[in-house]
């Protein structure tokens, strides 16, 4: 029997990404409980998902029941800081929190808070956990690592411009969804030694910059380049290479391979079963996490580190 199954877990919030945790949460056949704000989104949830959801927010529940041993946190961005505060001053010393744990300026909050308390707070970066990642990961290893690596993070901004977000998430996209793409780019290539960054332009929903250029090397002396120009066509996408093969994620869910000497670009056989079922990552991510097995996620710490390389990215400053 795995060591999660008699643990109690709270799932905070009860939003689309909240439903994708319910899933995987079922599947795995952990008693949890659903703690939510709104009764329309857990009316959804209920009707979609089939669980109760407990409303009326977190110091409710708190108020009401002892605080569990392991918490998600899968409530907006906006809300991401708050709940996970809630939770470490109840107590709660193991923690998932979706990425990316909050606003810049409240990231280093969490990280002191998780510190004082002891806690281990992880960020939700399911796309670590991708089959096709996982597999290139042993690619790269048995090629001898990472020698150079490039990525693209273009956003489609005539999709955003139009949706109704809380303040400051549109502001902030690099990190609250962009990210996703730089993490990956740099858990397989190595975090920035150096980098240089550029910007130009802006959005209306996004003043900072509408397109984004550099390069550097990474802390394993691999070279990289990044681009995106959020006013223009484009896709996400991450290429890796090694001295054998150029790994291709484009889409990122899946992986195709170029061998040396060759033009040609095959795709990689993989099982991407989990992918299929859940959504891509988070069966394994969650697995890992209420396993204690928590060395692929980053740290609120490490994403401390991180929102300093986001904020250069997205600032060139």
């Amino acid at each position: 029997m795995s060591d999660y199954l008699n643990k109690e877990v709270w799932l905070i919030g009860a939003g689309t990404m909240a439903i994708d945790y319910v899933k995987v949460l079922h599947a795995l056949g952990i008693k949890f409980k659903v703690i939510g704000r709104g009764e329309s989104s857990a009316k959804k949830l209920c009707e979609v998902a089939g669980c109760e959801v407990t409303t009326g927010g977190i110091e409710k529940a708190l108020a009401d029941l002892p605080p569990p041993e392991y918490a998600i946190i899968a409530t907006g961005i906006e809300q991401l800081a708050h709940a996970t505060s809630l939770m470490l001053n109840s107590g709660v010393r193991n923690i998932l929190v979706e990425k990316p744990g909050g606003f810049y300026e409240q990231v280093e909050e969490l990280a002191l808070l998780a510190e004082k308390k002891n806690a281990n707070v992880v960020l939700g970066y399911n796309r670590r956990f991708y089959a096709a990642v996982l597999k290139a990961k042993e690619i790269i290893n048995e090629d001898g690592g990472v020698s150079s690596f490039n990525f693209e993070f273009t956003e489609w901004a005539h999709t955003i411009e139009p949706l109704q977000k809380a303040s400051g998430v549109k502001e902030q996209w690099l990190l609250g969804n962009s990210s996703h793409v730089i993490d990956l780019a740099f858990y397989l290539g190595g975090k920035p030694k150096e980098m240089s960054s550029f910007v130009k332009g802006s959005l209306s929903w996004h003043p900072s910059a509408s397109a984004f250029a550099g390069a550097g090397v990474s802390e394993t002396g691999a070279l990289f380049s990044y681009h995106a120009n959020w006013a223009s066509p484009g896709r996400w996408s991450v290429e890796v290479l090694t001295e054998k093969h150029r790994l291709i994620f484009r889409p990122m869910e899946k992986l195709q391979i170029q061998k040396i000497g060759s033009v040609a670009i095959e795709d990689v056989a993989v099982d991407y079963k989990l992918d299929s079922d859940f959504k891509p990552g988070l069966f394994l991510q969650v697995e890992h996490f209420l396993n204690g097995n928590t060395q692929i996620l980053p740290t609120i710490q490490e994403q401390l580190a991180g929102v300093d390389i986001y904020k250069r990215i997205n600032f060139s400053k």
